[in-house]
């Protein structure tokens, strides 16, 4: 494969690929420049390339790989984070501000609530096992088969369906506790209040009845409502929407906010 073949395969799935990789880190600088390691170490490898898989699985596995050694140094989420942060933006005039002025940063910003579904998801996926997190994305969000999966991750076909299971079983419980959507009982209902900040003039619940979760809330089985969370998720690059810049910014410093809110809380 010459220099031009090689750039050309390596472009067709690298939006998919950045989005994968920015998922798992939760970081837009890191993952660009995992993905340009990633660039550079496929192209040094091609001789090993022996096409016992597609390119592009070949070349996931190399992200993979460097992601993962990312991910070791990261916490796991509190499945509390996102409550724990709206309480820390609610209490501080100076963190909301801060969050207002990143907002207003980019003029045409435009505040959705399914693109706030998505990150929510990323949130909820950051509680897994990194194993879980992988196959997760792989499978449910990137359309891998589970031999193309074992191949990426180098697990064995029992622990990627285990991983799998454990990790829907998982995202399952913690949306049917807190998503207010999922359940009127839910605790989480940033979508819709932070709709009503940062676009006071649209209609929150009319925008959120078009959402196909959302209508289906109140009566589809709970692995229905992951599948149709899922098939959101699907449907949105989290680093192009008009909002992506907010989303962002969550991501990245949620953790030191939390850190933050726990340190306050201590005797």
């Amino acid at each position: 494969m010459n220099i031009k073949a090689y750039e050309s395969d390596f472009l067709a799935f690298k939006d998919e690929l950045l989005s994968f990789v920015f998922r798992l880190v939760s970081n837009r600088a890191q993952a660009e420049d995992l993905i340009h390691d990633t660039y550079i170490k496929a192209f040094d490898k091609l001789d090993t390339f022996r096409q016992e898989s597609t390119f592009k699985t070949w070349v996931f596995a190399i992200a993979h790989n460097l992601a993962k050694n990312q991910l070791a140094k990261q916490k796991r989420w509190r499945e509390d984070a996102q409550q724990t942060n709206a309480r820390l933006h609610i209490n501080s005039e100076k963190m909301f501000n801060d969050m207002r002025a990143v907002y207003d940063s980019k003029p045409d910003a435009n505040f959705e609530i399914k693109e706030h579904i998505t990150y929510c998801f990323n949130c909820m996926a950051k509680t897994l096992e990194i194993q879980q997190q992988m196959c997760l994305w792989l499978k449910n969000v990137y359309d891998f088969k589970v031999h193309e999966i074992m191949t990426i991750t180098g697990l064995t076909e029992g622990k990627v369906k285990h991983a799998l299971a454990d990790g829907r079983k998982h995202l399952i419980r913690i949306f049917d506790d807190k998503c207010a959507f999922v359940s009127k009982n839910g605790t989480c209902h940033q979508c819709s209040s932070l709709k009503g900040i940062l676009n006071p003039k649209q209609d929150a619940q009319t925008e959120a009845n078009r959402i196909k979760m959302v209508k289906e809330g109140a009566s589809a089985e709970k692995e229905r409502l992951l599948d149709l969370r899922v098939e959101l998720v699907q449907s949105i690059n989290p680093l192009d929407t008009p909002s992506a810049h907010l989303h962002t910014y969550f991501l990245e410093n949620s953790p030191k906010w939390v850190e933050m809110a726990l340190s306050k809380e201590k005797p």
